[in-house]
């Protein structure tokens, strides 16, 4: 009983996380768009990862595509990097470190508890 609610508590407590998360990007990309100046400075990266399973891997891949302003390109064949393309590369170790520490941590927490 008490590993079915850790679980749903980590569900529940991911999707308002990621509910925020794809409000703040939709805003910062809409602001984007409205002004005459665009903003972005797009990039690709290669995010480590740790040991995940297949529907965790395919879980991240999909959260990251679905969020404005980022897409899932390709997976390495060991399956240890991600890589994806961002349309604000403002600081590229920050971005991978929330999505290691925060997604990949998330992700786990949901299918492993």
């Amino acid at each position: 009983m008490l590993s079915i609610l850790r679980r749903a508590w980590s569900l529940l407590t991911f999707v308002l996380f990621y509910l925020w998360e794809l409000l703040l990007s939709n805003i910062r990309v809409a602001i984007d768009v409205m002004t005459p100046r665009h903003l972005m400075k797009p990039g690709v990266l290669a995010i480590p990862l740790g040991e995940l399973d297949d529907i965790e891997l395919t879980t991240l891949a999909n959260l990251l595509t679905m969020t404005p302003g980022t897409i899932s390109l390709d997976i390495s064949r060991d399956r240890r990097t991600l890589f994806i393309h961002v349309m604000y590369l403002d600081d590229a170790a920050a971005i991978k470190d929330e999505i290691i520490e925060v997604y990949e941590r998330k992700v786990k927490e949901i299918f492993r508890s």
